[in-house]
């Protein structure tokens, strides 16, 4: 409702703004209030063509549209400074009120059309050698911009374009840890849609452009969170897919403390040794929706799907789930040498990336068999999944789940009603007060949402169920619960680059590149 009275209001000044302008220019006053019409009008005051103004219809590229017909509107009253353009690209209302009511501001020519033809003709005339053509066109040239200035506009032109580009279409992230392992490993670089899923608007708006959340070397936020626009999806190109690997923002990560190594959230640094030693001492931070960390896994479970792992097997509507081909699980590997054949390992595709203390590795099916025939010089144990409080963190109503032996859990759908009562509230109580902002409170055995008594509750939107690859060395949906859809930012498209274990000095994986994610 915020965003649908910001456009509104923002129409309503343009419209007025407009009528000084068509006043100074002979048209009708009141087309600045005709849908179309006034936009139409302020084509032909530029030297464009009426029908220009059905680029503003198109999403993402009307803003350019817009900006450039301002731009051009300013001109055409001789506003030729470069301030003259900002003012007009940051808030056209104003910039035509200032030039509708000054008395000594006229209208002068259709800036577009003139700039046009004066570009024409000087490319003619350095075609043809004319200089004395060449150099009387330059003296008189109302339009000429300093180098500085068009280096300083063509800078920002980029960065603004860029900005919107990864803002709205496509943006480019790096897999910085190896919970995908296998499928998408550390140090690819990977090019994401955000048309797929339906392109999700800003709500941060006072930001660094080209930055997500922090500034680097500085390690401070990147934004301010007010003022801010409410959440908002354009239609989507197709829907998120069970297997599908898929971009989020972190659902937990709204209130977290950043180390170097990683944001911890408030939960873990009360309940995890390693966790309450990196963040001693530090500010906790509180962070909006779209500034969240972005993580990449692999969609699981969707709406309305009961979700189990059993021995380790993810069962998805009580069936068996297809494993990924690549899928790791976690083993001690000891040599009674007490020497590994790193270079071997690296031809098999095992990493000292991949080993961690007590000869952890995690290694999927075909490099386990290749391990094994290192013969009896080397023991491989499977590693057991310890981790004895997953989500929803309640061994009382929810004991011995593991990341091994999970569940079963419902995956909630939206516009689905089901009861709800202190033995499973746990599996809800965030859904409710945090992703879909209800109060909730637990009193005399009762669950009061927004202050009333309820033993159901209907779901708002949808919600997905996310698991690393590498099964055990992944942080995911067991570790913190459901992804909601109004977290969820793109498909991942194809790796545009690669290196190995994410260093330059290791080399590059030539073979990863221009790899596509649809087939992972």
């Amino acid at each position: 409702m915020g965003l649908f009275i910001f456009l509104v209001v923002s129409y309503v000044l343009l419209c007025y703004s407009l009528m000084g302008i068509f006043k100074k220019t002979g048209v009708e006053t009141s087309k600045a209030w005709i849908p179309g019409i006034n936009f139409a009008e302020w084509c032909k005051l530029i030297g464009r063509t009426p029908s220009h103004a059905w680029w503003l219809l198109f999403p993402i590229v009307n803003l350019f549209i817009f900006a450039a017909m301002c731009i051009d509107l300013v001109k055409s009253f001789g506003k030729m400074s470069f301030w003259d353009s900002v003012l007009s690209v940051v808030y056209a209302p104003l910039a035509f009120f200032l030039i509708g009511n000054n008395p000594d501001v006229k209208y002068l020519e259709p800036a577009y059309l003139k700039e046009k033809e004066f570009t024409n003709a000087l490319h003619l005339a350095q075609k043809n050698k004319d200089w004395s053509r060449v150099q009387k066109l330059k003296s008189t040239n109302k339009y000429s911009r300093s180098i500085l200035r068009e280096w300083v506009e063509s800078i920002i032109f980029a960065v603004f374009a860029a900005a919107f580009i990864r803002m709205f279409l496509i943006e480019a992230y790096v897999i910085p840890t190896p919970s995908m392992e296998g499928t998408l490993n550390v140090g690819d670089f990977l090019f994401v849609s955000k048309a797929h899923y339906g392109i999700r608007t800003p709500m941060t708006i006072a930001m660094i452009p080209l930055l997500h959340n922090r500034i680097p070397k500085l390690d401070v936020e990147s934004y301010f969170s007010k003022p801010s626009l409410p959440y908002f999806r354009l239609p989507a190109i197709t829907e998120v897919k069970r297997n599908d690997p898929f971009v989020f923002n972190w659902p937990v990560g709204d209130s977290v403390y950043v180390t170097p190594n990683r944001s911890w959230t408030y939960y873990q640094a009360q309940t995890q040794p390693e966790a309450a030693q990196e963040c001693r001492g530090l500010p906790l931070i509180v962070r909006p929706l779209d500034k969240k960390d972005h993580y990449i896994k692999r969609c699981v479970a969707i709406p309305g799907d009961t979700l189990q792992v059993k021995d380790r097997q993810l069962y998805i509507n009580g069936a068996p789930a297809q494993n990924p081909e690549h899928m790791k699980y976690g083993y001690q590997v000891m040599s009674r040498s007490g020497s590994m054949n790193w270079k071997k390992l690296d031809s098999w595709g095992i990493s000292k990336d991949q080993y961690s203390t007590r000869g952890l590795f995690f290694l999927d099916a075909a490099q386990l068999e290749k391990m094994k025939s290192l013969g009896a010089d080397v023991n491989i144990v499977p590693f057991p999944q310890m981790d004895s409080n997953p989500f929803p963190h309640d061994p009382v109503n929810f004991p011995n789940w593991t990341f091994d032996n999970y569940g079963p859990i419902w995956i909630p759908k939206m516009g689905v009603t089901i009861p709800i009562s202190l033995n499973n509230i746990s599996l809800y109580a965030r859904i409710i007060s945090v992703y879909e902002h209800n109060t909730l409170e637990i009193k005399n055995g009762a669950i009061l949402i927004n202050g009333n008594p309820e033993i159901t509750y209907t779901f708002k939107q949808d919600y997905y169920w996310a698991m690393g690859d590498n099964r055990h060395n992944s942080e995911d949906s067991r570790a913190w619960g459901y992804v909601p859809f109004d977290h969820v930012v793109g498909k991942p498209l194809f790796i545009w680059f690669s290196l190995k274990n994410g260093n330059l000095s290791e080399g590059i994986n030539w073979k990863r590149i221009f790899t596509s994610t649809n087939k992972m």
